[in-house]
């Protein structure tokens, strides 16, 4: 059973930066895909940033140039670091992790199976 464990949300004024860290345990392939979601309250959970099983990253628009993803296949860690944050980015932040599927459904909730338990980003302005 594979298990995600999200860490390093918090409270931060606008401008500043977070680092979130995504731990995978348990079986997993080599072609999986990872991604990061959010979810706002009282709004649908949305894609911010994914990397397919070629390695190929996306960006949500709403953050590129500000976030990145890097991953740490020896730790089996995918990270979230977000830069010059806005009060909108305040969601709970979700990663998930699944086999390959086409590059279409890199940011469709649907197609995940595997998802952490959330960590809370908030952001003041």
């Amino acid at each position: 059973q594979v298990q995600l464990v999200e860490s390093g949300g918090g409270s931060v004024q606008a401008g500043g930066s977070l680092r979130l860290s995504c731990a995978t345990s348990g079986y997993t392939y080599g072609n999986d895909r990872m991604a990061w979601f959010r979810q706002a309250p009282g709004k649908e959970r949305e894609g911010v940033a994914g990397i397919e099983s070629d390695g190929t990253i996306r960006y949500a628009d709403y953050v590129k140039g500000r976030f990145a993803i890097p991953l740490d296949n020896a730790k089996n860690t995918l990270y979230l670091q977000m830069n010059n944050l806005k009060p909108e980015d305040t969601a709970m932040y979700y990663c998930a992790r699944d086999h390959w599927a086409p590059s279409r459904f890199a940011f469709d909730v649907g197609t995940y199976r595997y998802w952490g338990q959330g960590t809370q980003v908030t952001v003041s302005s």
